[in-house]
């Protein structure tokens, strides 16, 4: 580290960033991994836009008007986002204009602030500070104004991560937005992307590897601003998207960023038998996850994973009651689930906390006997409430404006006060019935909340308002309640289908489910399967086999992230007719260990004697696997094939001594018998390699063998095989 008055220079590791203080701007002139500047040039560190209230007064929000509600069930298509459609429509209540607009860019300062303050300190063991503010102003409308860059890098890492804090000293009310938190510029050769999460429906990858084409050398640009709020330009320009960001400073208020990082890779390009290892990727698979895990944080990391899953949605629906879920639970006793979640359907007038009478006259003796079977439970919940619930009694104005409904209730607002009351609501109920999990559920946030009283003062404002007010709910109910999971659902975090998982939303929830929902092999998911059903059992049989090929895709589009935090519905436990064959069962189970087996969902009542066998069978040596080798934690996916269902590919699940196991698979085509290479095992010890679905044993190999593809496997087409790795 080493600072002056015309420079500071940061060193992480293979990262290095020279920021410039030349004449009071600030500017970053180089951006170095391995000593190659990736930047096309001096870059502005930051950037926004100030604007001020006509009058200068706080803006005012909305009062209950008696229109008719948004019917939220009508905005699932893609095309049908309201808060794109209402964004610019925030001044009919605010009682205020923005006008007089100042651009504010860190490289050109000198015309609007004085001499620049340097400041390093230590936060933590292995951790630096540098924070880069500005001092008086001299341009008179940004009276009072301060801005601090700060940036923090930490031993070990080639990661420099930072953020941004704006504070309005003055007396004049401020609205903030065209927020670059780091507006860099890569050069021509640095720009080709690889997406390590997707980027749909609105919202972009969370995190983005660039560099040059062959991943020889680059940076990892991460971002950890929540769902469509967030921007990752083609430059690599980090910051909050224009469309629905912004932010209204009063006297004496503050707003600090979310951060964003660079994480550095360069080395050897490595040829393996069966493809390439990059330096991107095994920094992917390396470094970057014990950075996510060890200082960003990652609440599915403070205990158990409670898998396999099954989930009561698919062919039930809404029609849960004591006596189908005691079934099911019998049924999923004698598989081996670990928990099951009661979907939508368990709470009286289908939202709230509240058993429905008529269906579970006594919900915790329903409770307690699916818990007497040695399974854990998991309930469905919304944030939106119907009148007379306990938190509209308790709360009567917590309710979000414009008014949002959907199945009786309407949407409650993170963006107020209620994100309390509901995060100590789950625990209660998670104390009153043993529940160990709640998924969250319904679109709410996107639709804004400009209500007055609330937290909120535009509705644009609303959006990273309402996000941010979800996730310290989870954080909230962490601390009521350690004992229970929060999942978070695609559609809560945005829409129907929804965003991605990101960052952001593994920061605060121990779990995500990622879209879209796949019911193939399901039959008519809408009801039970029964004698007037028509399908043809091949025919769900290669629906099976195709959603096990989509979930495999989507758990390795979502790489750059901790893959046992995520949750992909579904893995269908129907048999009509013969259609769920051991050989698809086994398929289910290999394609859902990419990450953690959950959730498969379905009528376990159509399960035959040798399907529930086999399902625990199965279940026991994952149980084992994980017991073992922390399975669930660990995915490696460098130097081998990518996700197909025409040809072989596999990947480890190997804790740091290389031992755990190896997921392979054969699609429709591809050789009998194939080299199937290990790059992930320590090359001087020696292994023992034991198939456990019943394949032929490889034997011993040393790790160096096993990395050269020494070790060759057979499958049928569409077969599989879990390999059990084994330090000797």
């Amino acid at each position: 580290m080493f600072t002056s008055e015309r420079s500071v220079k940061i060193a992480a590791e293979r990262l290095a960033r020279e920021i410039s203080l030349e004449e009071g701007n600030v500017s970053t002139i180089s951006l170095a991994v391995g000593g190659q500047n990736l930047l096309s040039g001096p870059a502005c560190d930051f950037s926004c836009r100030i604007s001020f209230a006509q009058p200068n007064r706080r803006p005012h929000g909305m009062q209950p008007d008696g229109a008719p509600p948004i019917d939220s069930t009508k905005h699932f298509a893609p095309g049908e986002d309201s808060a794109r459609a209402k964004a610019g429509s925030d001044q009919t209540f605010a009682g205020a204009k923005w006008e007089n607009s100042i651009q504010v860019r860190a490289d050109s300062w000198a015309r609007q602030f004085g001499k620049l303050q340097v400041s390093v300190i230590k936060t933590a063991p292995g951790c630096q500070r540098i924070i880069i503010e500005t001092s008086k102003e001299r341009a008179p409308d940004l009276k009072g104004l301060k801005i601090k860059l700060v940036y923090e890098v930490y031993e070990g890492f080639p990661v420099i991560r930072k953020w941004v804090e704006v504070s309005n000293g003055g007396k004049r009310w401020l609205k903030v937005d065209s927020f670059t938190i780091d507006d860099l510029e890569l050069g021509p050769d640095y720009r080709n992307q690889t997406p390590l999460t997707p980027g749909e429906r609105g919202a972009g990858s969370s995190i983005v590897a660039f560099g040059t084409a062959d991943g020889a050398r680059g940076v990892i640009a991460v971002s950890e601003i929540p769902s469509a709020l967030r921007h990752t330009a083609a430059s690599g320009a980090m910051g909050y998207a224009q469309d629905y960001f912004e932010w209204v400073l009063g006297p004496g208020e503050s707003f600090v960023s979310e951060p964003v990082y660079w994480l550095a890779y360069d080395g050897e390009i490595q040829k393996t038998v069966s493809g390439v290892s990059t330096p991107r990727d095994r920094a992917v698979e390396g470094p970057h996850m014990r950075f996510l895990r060890q200082h960003v944080g990652i609440p599915a990391d403070r205990g158990k994973i409670d898998a396999p899953q099954w989930c009561s949605w698919s062919n039930f629906r809404a029609g849960l009651s004591d006596a189908n879920m005691r079934e099911q639970g019998e049924i999923a006793a004698r598989c081996g689930f670990a928990l099951m979640l009661l979907d939508q359907g368990w709470q009286k007038g289908l939202v709230g906390t509240e058993p429905d009478p008529d269906k579970f006259p006594d919900f915790a003796g329903t409770c307690d006997y699916l818990k007497s079977r040695g399974i854990k439970i998991g309930l469905w919940l919304a944030c939106y409430r119907s009148e007379g619930s306990p938190d509209l009694r308790a709360m009567p104005d917590a309710r979000s404006l414009p008014l949002v409904a959907r199945d009786g209730g309407y949407a409650m607002s993170f963006a107020s006060r209620w994100r309390g009351f509901y995060a100590n609501d789950l625990a209660a109920v998670s104390r009153r019935y043993g529940v160990s999990y709640f998924k969250q559920d319904f679109t709410n946030p996107k639709f804004g909340d400009i209500a007055e009283g609330h937290d909120s003062r535009t509705r644009k404002e609303s959006l990273l308002r309402g996000l941010r007010g979800l996730l310290e709910s989870q954080d909230l109910l962490r601390k009521a309640a350690p004992e229970a999971t929060s999942q978070l659902t695609h559609e809560i975090y945005w829409g129907t289908p929804g965003v991605p998982c990101d960052v952001a939303a593994l920061k605060h929830a121990d779990r995500y489910h990622i879209p879209p929902n796949n019911y193939a092999g399901a039959g008519n998911n809408a009801e039970r399967p029964n004698a007037k059903w028509s399908f043809d059992p091949a025919v769900l049989r290669q629906q099976q086999t195709a959603g096990c090929f989509a979930a495999r895709r989507r758990f390795f589009a979502h790489r750059g992230l901790p893959l046992y935090g995520l949750e992909y519905y579904a893995a269908a436990t129907v048999n009509f007719r013969g259609s769920l064959t051991p050989a698809i069962q086994d398929r289910q189970i290999c394609s859902w260990l990419m990450g953690a087996p959950a959730t498969f969902a379905g009528d376990l009542a159509s399960l035959t004697k040798e399907n529930i066998d086999l399902y625990r069978l199965r279940f026991e040596s994952l149980r084992r696997l994980e017991k073992d080798y922390d399975i669930y934690r660990h995915f490696q996916f460098s130097g081998v094939p990518e996700p197909t269902d025409t040809d072989w590919h596999w990947w480890g699940k190997l804790n740091r001594d290389g031992a755990g196991a190896v997921v392979v698979l054969r699609g429709s085509g591809g050789a009998e018998e194939r080299a199937v290479n290990i790059p992930w095992v320590l090359p001087d010890r020696l292994y023992e390699v034991k198939p456990l679905l019943g394949g032929q044993a490889p034997g011993q190999f040393s790790g160096k063998e096993l990395q050269e593809g020494a070790m060759r496997v057979r499958l049928p087409v569409f077969g599989q095989e879990i390999l059990e790795i084994k330090l000797r």
